[in-house]
């Protein structure tokens, strides 16, 4: 009969081999995924630093970024009311001249009128044809 201790204690030399090489492998896979966590680890603390140190550089753009913003709103709304000040101080003078001298008033509308009716007429001729 056969002796099963017997087979144990005397193992083929080729199974050995491929015991130990799979031993290897395993043991080079281990280190390999050991190797790769390090270096996931390191560079996910990198990041993670650069984040924090960028983070207060974004937030000062963002702060600048709206303070030109206001500055620019606060000069586009100082420049409208600088317009309606001239436009509103123009009328004024308008209707001042008006009061003072309706004759003269009266005409330069009239030639002002007529120079506008001519202008108008002649764009709106179409160009002669060769």
């Amino acid at each position: 009969m056969f002796n099963s201790s017997t087979s144990t204690n005397t193992q083929d030399p080729s199974n050995r081999l491929v015991d130990q090489a799979a031993l290897s492998a395993d043991n080079a896979i281990k280190s390999t995924q050991r190797v790769a966590n390090e270096a996931l680890d390191s560079l996910a603390g990198g990041v993670e630093g650069l984040r924090h140190q960028a983070a207060p550089a974004l937030n000062r753009v963002g702060e600048q970024a709206s303070t030109l913003a206001h500055r620019g709103v606060d000069a586009v709304r100082e420049g409208s009311q600088q317009l309606r000040d001239r436009a509103l101080r123009a009328s004024d003078s308008t209707v001042a001249y008006i009061k003072d001298e309706p004759v003269k008033s009266m005409l330069i509308a009239a030639a002002t009128g007529a120079a506008l009716m001519a202008l108008v007429s002649l764009m709106g001729r179409s160009p002669p044809r060769a």
